[in-house]
């Protein structure tokens, strides 16, 4: 029964944190409401800012491919060039 104290002071810090967490904004450019629409449907839109480091144009390309052929992302191929554009632009790396 000691381990219990534990659990519940983890879920206690667990639930305050989670209690201030604000909503991520993508940053303003031409195609964020695109980005904004289809990408925040399906996850977190905290991904562009972590994986801008590692993603160029080419990256960001093969990211929003993947979400469309492998997990059925239903992206038009005119919005998926302005997500592509949009990324590459705002999120690409060394940009």
């Amino acid at each position: 029964m000691k381990i219990f104290p534990f659990a519940l002071a983890a879920l206690l810090v667990a639930g305050s944190v989670h209690a201030e967490e604000k909503p991520v904004v993508l940053k303003d450019g031409p195609g964020r409401d695109v980005a904004t629409a289809y990408c925040g449907t399906c996850h977190s839109l905290d991904y562009p800012g972590i994986n801008a480091p590692f993603l160029n144009r080419q990256g960001w390309e093969a990211e929003v491919n993947k979400m469309i052929k492998v997990y059925g992302a239903p992206i038009e191929p005119a919005d998926a060039k302005v997500i592509i554009d949009y990324l590459a632009r705002t999120y690409g790396a060394g940009g």
